[in-house]
């Protein structure tokens, strides 16, 4: 997935690329308003996270921008402000939430994949269907076939939900590895074996899988 990041403070854009980029995040960075809304225009990117007082236009006026050109991609501002009127501003023009200077590494990385999940979840729906029959109930977070629900593990209800939020698309190992378990310690091998269980109680092909690029639930 591809980030944009708009930060004219040299040590915070680094240290904040370089992160996202340890996710498997691509991340064009910027250091300026105009570059990066000409940026969006010629990219497709997954999010834009965007500092608000940056030089030649703010982020509010590159948020102002693509919201009014209808371009969809969830947006994070970022602010050193307090200012309660900053903050509302923003939502009133269409970011999808907020991060405030200083924060912490970890708040950054919550945040990240709290938006583009909620984003990429979004759906008038309450089942998706599947191939092989299979049918996601998006109320109860529950896999069905032929009506009967199928009997998963909390884990392999999390690995289910996880490749749902991003139908269609790949997901890395270490994305998944992450976002699933945080800091505890599991294995590429871990991830494996919770993946074959899932297949041998659904469909050997319901979680596709692909060397370099990871898992994915095809949409259909």
């Amino acid at each position: 997935m591809k980030i944009l990041l708009l930060e004219d403070d040299y040590s915070y854009r680094v240290s904040i690329k370089e992160f996202l980029e340890s996710f498997d995040y691509e991340v064009d960075d910027f250091e300026n308003g105009q570059d990066a809304l000409d940026a969006v225009f010629e990219n497709d990117y997954a999010l834009l996270l965007l500092d608000v007082r940056v030089p030649t236009i703010s982020g509010h006026e590159v948020l102002k921008e693509v919201r009014k050109n209808d371009i969809d991609v969830p947006i994070i501002l970022v602010t050193s402000l307090t200012d309660i009127d900053d903050l509302s501003l923003g939502y009133e023009i269409g970011c999808n939430d907020y991060i405030r200077k200083p924060f912490a590494l970890k708040e950054l990385k919550c945040r990240v994949n709290q938006t583009i999940n909620n984003f990429q979840f979004k759906t008038s729906k309450s089942n998706i269907k599947l191939d092989f029959n299979f049918i996601y109930d998006l109320d109860k977070h529950e896999l069905m076939k032929n009506g009967e629900y199928v009997k998963l593990t909390i884990v392999e209800q999390r690995i289910i939900q996880f490749l749902i939020r991003r139908l269609g698309s790949f997901s890395t190992t270490n994305e998944m590895t992450t976002t699933l378990w945080d800091d505890d310690f599991i294995t590429d091998a871990d991830l494996r074996m919770h993946i074959k269980r899932i297949r041998d109680k659904t469909d050997k092909n319901l979680i596709l899988n692909s060397r370099g690029l990871g898992y994915k639930i095809e949409k259909i």
